[in-house]
């Protein structure tokens, strides 16, 4: 199904996917041209969720390739259900050689990884490869190899090529550079951290029952931590959904020290974040910031 920009921007605000119109029209060139879409950011921006957003706006599968440091092609693609086809083999000791060879590389022992399910998908499907950056150099190369012809060659069966092209997301949080071969055929996109105005819209977008003076206070403030230069990691916007939500559970409709001291653990996820936190900065200092914001005192 094709969109015109105009039609997939309301389709990413159905589903509840704020975006900037960067993002709408990166999208739409990936998906117009039929090239990889390379989202990089830092982690909890919403990559993953625009691969997410588009499965449910073109009503197709999603499969997802987890990157990870020492990830194979046999995991990536695909491998052969070794214990069962040494089963048939001792079951079948005396069959003929040439069936019992020719049985053995039946579709029923192959184990189908996220890549070879994609091209080998009856439908259209989204494939996202996500964290790409956490493969090395020669896993990255395999991987725009099978991107750029969308087929794969398995031995035993000759070559296999897609009936139907994937839509294909790639995420990367930087922590290490990509190749230029990658990036050459991939539509690129960099997603920051949210604006304080789309901050306080995503939080009223996924909690509605949220009060909007509480919305904007939570925006404020999240926004002054991420300013925080010595944090090993800022807090994304799950962070700031989950901080939201533990904030109603205690019934609270206005930030205060108390209830910022008890909710520490939701927006801070290292030892020394926290600490640095408490000993550098405080829960008063930070009402304090956020009581200017909302009273307009100042809107740094």
């Amino acid at each position: 199904m094709e969109m015109n920009v105009s039609q997939l921007r309301q389709a990413f605000m159905d589903v509840g996917y704020i975006a900037e119109e960067d993002v709408i029209m990166t999208v739409f060139w990936a998906l117009t041209l039929k090239k990889p879409l390379l989202i990089e950011g830092e982690p909890g921006v919403g990559k993953t969720e625009v691969a997410k957003a588009l499965s449910i706006i073109f009503a197709m599968d999603l499969i997802r390739l987890q990157c990870y440091e020492g990830l194979d092609e046999s995991r990536a693609l695909y491998e052969w259900n070794y214990q069962r086809q040494l089963l048939k083999i001792h079951l079948q000791k005396d069959a003929v050689a040439e069936n019992m060879e020719k049985d053995l590389f039946d579709p029923e022992y192959l184990l189908a990884r996220p890549l070879l399910k994609a091209i080998m998908a009856k439908k259209r499907v989204v494939l996202l490869i996500d964290e790409i950056d956490k493969t090395d150099e020669q896993f990255e190369a395999f991987l725009f190899e099978v991107l750029s012809e969308y087929q794969v060659s398995i031995p035993e069966w000759g070559v296999i090529r897609a009936e139907h092209i994937p839509i294909v997301v790639l995420t990367s949080n930087h922590d290490r550079d990509l190749s230029d071969g990658l990036r050459r055929r991939c539509v690129y996109l960099h997603i920051d951290y949210p604006s304080m105005e789309k901050e306080v819209a995503i939080l009223e977008r996924k909690i509605p029952e949220i009060n909007p003076g509480l919305a904007q206070e939570i925006g404020a403030a999240i926004q002054w931590i991420r300013k925080i230069t010595e944090l090993e990691k800022k807090p994304a916007i799950s962070e700031t959904l989950d901080w939201a939500q533990a904030l109603m559970a205690l019934g609270i409709d206005k930030l205060d020290q108390r209830a910022i001291d008890q909710t520490l653990g939701l927006i801070f996820k290292h030892e020394n974040d926290l600490r640095h936190f408490k000993e550098k900065v405080g829960s008063k200092s930070l009402c304090e910031v956020v009581k200017a914001y909302t009273t307009g005192e100042t809107r740094s």
